[in-house]
């Protein structure tokens, strides 16, 4: 089951690559690791998260910022952090929902995406202002 879902997942990636979403993500995705950069990079991911879900966006961006271990690093914070902002965002939360669904806890789809708003901006912007300070004390870029 679970490689059949990869496999899928696969197809999502390789259909979105070949449209011009597809062309769109490639041509925003940021090519240096300065501080906009880093921030790009998050926020695009965050957005492609809430999109496409988080595990094929990390499939469709991770490739094309490999050439920075930095930007790689800010797509990782964004596809992690970012998809808080809606239910189809992450894998994580669609079960999370599911199992309090089945416990006969649905969760308050407004009470979510109101505490999303609130935690997910800061968050994404302490973790970018923390990775860059980190890549610039250890050089890395």
């Amino acid at each position: 089951m679970f490689l059949t879902f990869v496999f899928g997942l696969g197809i999502v990636v390789l259909a979105v690559r070949s449209t011009a979403l597809g062309s769109l993500i490639t041509h925003l995705t940021p090519q240096d690791a300065n501080f906009l950069g880093l921030a790009g990079a998050a926020l695009l991911a965050a957005v492609t998260a809430n999109l496409l879900n988080n595990l094929p966006a990390t499939l469709l961006l991770v490739p094309l910022t490999a050439h920075s271990p930095g930007l790689v690093l800010a797509v990782l914070l964004g596809v992690n952090i970012g998809p808080n902002l809606t239910y189809a965002g992450s894998l994580a939360t669609l079960l999370w929902r599911q199992i309090l669904q089945r416990h006969d806890q649905p969760p308050a789809m407004g009470d979510f995406l109101r505490l999303g708003a609130l935690t997910v901006p800061a968050c994404l912007v302490a973790a970018v202002v923390t990775l860059w300070a980190a890549l610039q004390i250890s050089g890395v870029t």
